[in-house]
């Protein structure tokens, strides 16, 4: 039985070591999202949040909880992260449509003095509807439908559907 004991007890004790680290040199980026045209029971929840960092392929996205603040590890291509982090945060989009303008949209990241976490400089703000003095439409509006056509084959024939081949016409014997 003592063995049984001993071998619990160096489990928790794992356990609880394990649960006791926390991210030490990583570098940490907490900001938070506002709706301008919102009530302040407004659930905030789910809106993308994207974070470019200058000089690094990666990106990081956050996701907001439901008071607008996100969390998310500032993205680095090495193990130790330079002192001079130049990134920006974007907001990408939510659940439903959001309005915002170029300058709402972008904000800065800087560091917190005396700490290892970062925060956005200005604060995101979006619109749940389209405000009154701005031009809201579609970006590609004239773009055309995307539907098929459909020409009827015999189905004997064997053939897939001609919306399959039919924009691809080859080109035979050209003199």
């Amino acid at each position: 039985m003592t063995l049984a004991h001993q071998v619990v007890i160096t489990v928790l004790v794992f356990a609880l070591l394990l649960a006791r680290v926390e991210l030490s040199t990583c570098h940490v980026l907490k900001g938070s999202v506002t709706c301008l045209d919102c009530n302040r029971l407004y659930d905030l929840s789910d809106i993308k949040v994207l974070v470019k960092c200058s000089q690094v392929k990666k990106l990081a996205m956050a996701t907001t909880e439901e008071d607008g603040t996100f969390t998310t590890k500032l993205p680095t291509d090495t193990p130790t992260a330079s002192s001079s982090l130049n990134c920006l945060t974007k907001i990408l989009g939510g659940p439903s449509q959001l309005y915002t303008s170029g300058t709402n949209m972008v904000s800065n990241v800087v560091n917190v003095p005396d700490s290892n976490s970062y925060t956005i400089s200005t604060p995101l703000k979006f619109y749940t509807s389209c405000p009154k003095d701005a031009k809201c439409r579609a970006h590609n509006a004239e773009i055309g439908s995307s539907k098929t056509v459909d020409l009827p084959l015999p189905r004997e024939w064997g053939l897939a559907p001609t919306s399959y081949y039919v924009p691809f016409i080859p080109i035979i014997g050209i003199p």
